[in-house]
Parts: structure tokens; sequence; C-alpha cells
């Protein structure tokens, strides 16, 4: 016959029947008697977790006070204007967004099969001994400074794509609009190949810890079912990881909106609206680095903060649709995130 538990306080004697516990009497099972430490380090806790959003807040309140002046001015003109005339005071910014927006966009299209394809090999088909250095070379690649980009694309990238890669896209595609006009080298293109380089690393990197954490069952099920490997990846493990995957994509394309001196060196820095991507462009993050320290007047620096709080939104929006995305394959999937989350 199973006893009865009676707990007569926190520090009465515990009785299993009508038998006391050896050594129950000492136990306090309270947790009013919790030391000062405890107390101390769940405040730093919390004062730590408080302080995101007010920095958060402080970051938009310092954006918003600082491009007020250009705000009163150009009102939402300033996003769909186009003209950037420093000596004359007239501010758009339409081609900066367009910019940074096509850049990101074109960077995700080159990184993001090239990095799937490299997750899926390395997790489902490559060797213990080929896949630790060759995930080493990945994660070095994810922390060579931009800096060092930008030179290596000007000095070795901008020459190659200008002899070879764009007269062949000129030629084989030159009936779209998008590969016709004067190869620069400095282009949109060669801006945004660089960042697909660049964000590659990490959108490799999220992917393979995401793709390993896929239960063995899942594999093992496609193929007791006749599957080949590849079949087995591309049908079972990808899918279960699609979650992950995409939030795998989303730091990549949070880099590549925020980066700003590999494009800088790159994109050409032409303010101007062109179909062409051999033409050169110009980005947000691009021309607050080219100007912000020769900013003569206030209205001058007023309008380069003006394009901080608007690539400060555009990284928001873009990344709430991302996540919305997540959120709504998760729930598709019926897994609640499935093993990216």
């Amino acid at each position: 016959m199973v006893g009865r538990y009676v707990f007569r306080s926190m520090t009465s004697p515990v009785e299993v029947g009508a038998q006391e516990l050896p050594g129950a009497s000492g136990i306090n099972i309270g947790l009013e008697g919790r030391s000062r430490g405890d107390l101390v380090f769940r405040w730093m806790l919390t004062a730590a977790a408080v302080s995101i959003p007010v920095l958060l807040g402080f970051l938009v309140f310092e954006l918003w006070s600082g491009s007020r002046l250009a705000m009163e001015r150009y009102g939402f003109g300033f996003v769909t204007g186009s003209t950037w005339d420093p000596v004359a005071e007239v501010f758009g910014a339409l081609p900066l967004i367009f910019g940074t927006l096509l850049t990101s966009f074109l960077a995700l299209l080159i990184a993001v099969p090239l990095s799937l394809g490299v997750a899926i090999y390395l997790t489902e088909f490559a060797s213990p001994r080929l896949r630790r250095p060759i995930s080493f070379l990945i994660e070095l690649l994810a922390a060579i400074p931009s800096v060092v980009y930008g030179l290596w694309g000007i000095f070795f990238l901008i020459p190659f794509l200008r002899s070879t890669v764009f007269p062949f896209l000129q030629g084989a595609l030159g009936f779209l609009p998008f590969f016709q006009g004067v190869i620069y080298g400095q282009s949109v293109l060669a801006a945004s190949i660089i960042l697909a380089i660049m964000v590659m690393p990490y959108i490799m990197s999220v992917s393979r810890e995401v793709l390993q954490t896929v239960p063995a069952s899942q594999r093992e099920a496609a193929l007791a079912l006749g599957a080949t490997r590849w079949e087995a990846a591309w049908t079972a493990v990808v899918p279960y990881a699609r979650s992950g995957i995409i939030g795998a994509v989303i730091l990549g394309l949070g880099r590549a909106l925020g980066e700003t001196m590999a494009v800088t060196m790159l994109i050409g820095n032409r303010h101007e609206l062109s179909a062409s991507l051999f033409a050169p462009g110009y980005s947000m993050a691009a021309v607050i680095a080219n100007e912000f320290a020769e900013a003569a007047t206030n209205i001058h620096l007023s309008a380069l903060t003006y394009v901080a709080f608007t690539l400060f939104v555009v990284t928001v929006l873009v990344n709430a649709a991302a996540r919305l995305l997540i959120w709504r394959v998760s729930r598709r999937s019926g897994r609640g995130g499935g093993a990216g989350q």
C-alpha cells in the first residue's frame, strides 16, 4: 500500500505512511531562503535584457532627431526623389534604396543555391576527412574583413569580370536590358558578386548546423522507401530543416543590406537609376560612408541621417517580412519550427 506524503512545515519531518524518512528533518524545501547573490544575479540579467530595447529606442530617437530637418523640408518626397545635389540642397534617396535592394537581392540569388548545395554536400555526402577542412575554410571566410574583400575585388575580381564574364553575359544575354550598355567594371553586378561571396559563409555555416540537427530517422525512412541518397536529402532532410534554412538566408540578407566598405569600393558610386547591371550604382551605406565626413551644411548632414533612418526602416521591414515567412512555413509544416528552432 502506498503511503501518504504529509508536509507539516518547511522544516518539519517528512512522513511516508507512519514512518519518517531518515535525515529529512534538516531539509528546507522553501524558496524564501535565496541568497543575496541569487537576487543580484537575477537583477543583473533583468537589466541586461531590458537594456536591449532601451538601446534600440535610443538609436531610433537619435536617427529621427538627426533627420528631422530633412523630413520637414522634403517629407516622403525624399524617398521617391532621384536627385542628389548637395550644392543646390536637393536630395532624393530613390537610387540609393534601389541600389541597396538590388545588390542584396542579386547577392542572395547567387549565394543561396551555392551555399545550400555546399551545406547539403558537407552534411550528407562528404567524408569526415574532407568535411573538417572545408568547414574550417568556410568559417575562415566569414572572419575576413570587408575591406579585404573590397581590395581583392578591385585588383582581381573586376579585371576578371570586365575581360571575361561581362562580355560573355553581354554576348549571350544582350537582348535583355539588364545586360546592355557600356561595361565599366565597377558596377551593380560586381558589387552583387562580392556581396554574394561575403554572405555565403554565413548561409553555409548556419544551414550546415541546421541540417545536422535533422534526426537520422528522416533519412532512414526515405532510404527504406527506395529513395537514393540525393532524393532522401532533397525530399526528407531539406524540407524538415526549411525554417532553419530560411533563417540562414535572413542572416545573409541582413549582412548584405548593411555592408559598406566592399560595396563602396566596387559599386561605382553613381547616383542614378539604370536597368543595366553593368552600370555603376549607389547604396545607402555607401553614400553615408562617402559623404558623412564631408557634409558642410546642416541640411546635408540631416539628409545623410535621413538615409540612415531609411536604411534602418528598410532593414526592419525586410526582416519582419522574412520572419513572417518563417512563421508561415513553420505553421504549414505543423512542427512548430522544425529543425531550425
